[in-house]
């Protein structure tokens, strides 16, 4: 007779307990305060001598672990948890986490999706604007003096009415093809495959997609599948007069190239709100106004980080009532 030993098996055998729950790395206040006061789960210490004293003794009853997007359970860390059932993520984003471990393992993951759309679109276009038409360069131009020194601030280009490429049409690409519709723009995408009853034009590549448009937004998921998605050729493809704006994960674009891109005016310019190694920005990147950079404040509202705190609280009660996630990754 043959043991499941799997973490499907594991779920419907003993309660979880306070001790057997980790939370990894810097949450959501609201989420770290009722983890600590309402449960007294474990905190895997930052320091790593603490971290591995921490880990050889609790690393094996550790059962149910909750992260953010940003830090995840990684594969070191995955390894040293043999019981581990299940991860619940803040965020929408779970690239941080060894998603190919956890699938081998059948440990689910939840993540905090829909909630977070609006504001994630909302930011994509306040980008679109900032960038085409140089919105955070004019601010500089008046704050040190130059408009009232009787300078003229040079033209723009106009951003109503473009052929706008979403590189990823999912949930959150869907609210800003929504949106551009507003201003006029002709909204064309890619994904791996083309959507059922989307009316927008369907392009193949990444690289056929940049060529037939005037800016590339970028709202694919991030991971190894999607790394360096954006390399130079694509980015030749958008063109001197074309435009890239960035509300994804960093890894999407080779970060090398576009700097190339921006510096040699291979690219018109660039709106930021992710980086390859975040909060580390290209130095290069500083020098340039025709780039607009953000702190990756995508979703950065008081509303929706309240409502992810909320979808990351369910899933938890969800799984220790009965061993389910509300929100698991499909």
């Amino acid at each position: 007779m043959s043991t499941d030993t799997s973490a499907s098996a594991r779920r419907n055998t003993n309660p979880i307990s306070a001790r057997q729950i980790v939370r990894v790395g810097p949450v959501n206040p609201t989420v770290t305060r009722v983890l600590a006061e309402d449960y007294g789960t474990l905190v895997l210490p930052g320091d790593p001598a603490e971290r591995q004293a921490f880990l050889s003794e609790h690393g094996p009853t550790i059962r149910l672990a909750v992260c953010s997007g940003k830090i995840g359970v990684d594969t070191a860390l995955m390894g040293q948890l043999p019981n581990l059932e299940a991860i619940i993520n803040f965020g929408v984003g779970y690239d941080a986490t060894d998603v190919a471990q956890a699938a081998e393992r059948g440990i689910p993951i939840s993540n905090t999706p829909d909630v977070l759309t609006d504001c994630v679109a909302d930011t994509a276009l306040g980008l679109y604007l900032m960038t085409l038409r140089s919105l955070g360069a004019a601010e500089r131009f008046v704050r040190r003096g130059s408009w009232a020194g009787g300078e003229n601030f040079a033209l723009t280009t106009r951003a109503s009415g473009k052929k706008v490429g979403i590189l990823g049409l999912g949930r959150i690409g869907q609210a800003i093809a929504t949106r551009l519709e507003a201003f006029g723009c002709d909204i064309h995408y890619h994904n791996r495959n083309a959507k059922p009853g989307v009316s927008y034009t369907y392009h193949p590549s990444a690289a056929e997609l940049a060529a037939h448009t005037d800016v590339l937004v970028i709202a694919a998921a991030g991971g190894p599948e999607s790394a360096g998605l954006v390399d130079a050729t694509v980015l030749r493809n958008v063109g001197p007069e074309g435009f890239v704006v960035n509300i994804a994960r960093g890894s999407v674009i080779d970060e090398p190239a576009l700097v190339a891109a921006l510096a040699s005016n291979t690219i018109a310019g660039a709106g930021l709100d992710v980086f390859a190694h975040e909060p580390q920005v290209p130095a290069d990147l500083l020098e340039l106004d025709n780039v607009v950079l953000l702190p990756h404040l995508g979703s950065g509202t008081r509303e929706t980080r309240a409502d992810m705190a909320n979808v990351v609280l369910e899933n938890l009660r969800s799984y220790l009532k009965d061993g389910t996630l509300i929100t698991p990754v499909s």
